[in-house]
């Protein structure tokens, strides 16, 4: 019985040693070592300050901006409290807020049908990508308060939108933060 216990009390130890700290720090240096951008969050920086991630949703309110997919997470795009809502298509919450976001939407563009992903959460809450469906129902809000031709800010759009990877896993997407960077190069906000 003594020796069952302590070969479990090493085999404890060991493992806990080895999958605890050394896999960890391995994988870690090699992380830094062959893809440094990917494993520090893939973070966007102007000026020498950190100003945004490539990989997490932001919310973008201004009428000069596109605006990103509605978060479920915490108070909104909150990266500690990533979740989705759990609600279920027929819980009324759920569908309230949907109708107030379409109705909301439709007076910015009453003659386009609004896409999913601009009144609909993704499971993360935290999602950066848009479809170029939302970004398109988004060009005449952008363009009028911008000053800019539809024309110019769907070029923007074009530049910025990611074919499926590797050209068959996903849809097409458009990164929100890199468009309205790319916005704000092209037609700076005062």
């Amino acid at each position: 019985m003594k020796k069952n216990l302590l070969i479990a009390v090493l085999m404890t130890l060991a493992t806990t040693v080895l999958f605890g700290l050394v896999y960890p720090l391995v994988v870690t240096g090699l992380a830094q070592l062959f893809m440094k951008d990917k494993a520090n969050g893939q973070l966007i920086v102007q000026n020498g300050t950190v100003i945004a991630s490539r990989i997490i949703g932001q919310p973008f309110v201004g009428p000069g901006y596109f605006h990103s997919r509605p978060s479920a997470a915490g108070t909104g795009y909150d990266p500690t409290a990533s979740g989705a809502s759990n609600l279920g298509p027929t819980n009324h919450a759920l569908m309230d807020r949907v109708a107030a976001s379409v109705t909301a939407a439709k007076a910015e563009n009453p003659t386009a049908p609004v896409p999913v992903d601009l009144v609909t959460t993704s499971g993360s809450g935290l999602d950066p990508d848009i479809t170029p469906a939302a970004a398109e129902f988004q060009v005449p809000r952008v363009a009028r308060e911008r000053s800019l031709s539809e024309d110019d800010v769907r070029r923007l759009v074009s530049e910025n939108t990611q074919g499926r990877q590797w050209g068959f896993l996903g849809e097409a997407r458009v990164n929100v933060v890199g468009l309205n960077l790319a916005l704000d190069e092209k037609s700076p906000r005062r």
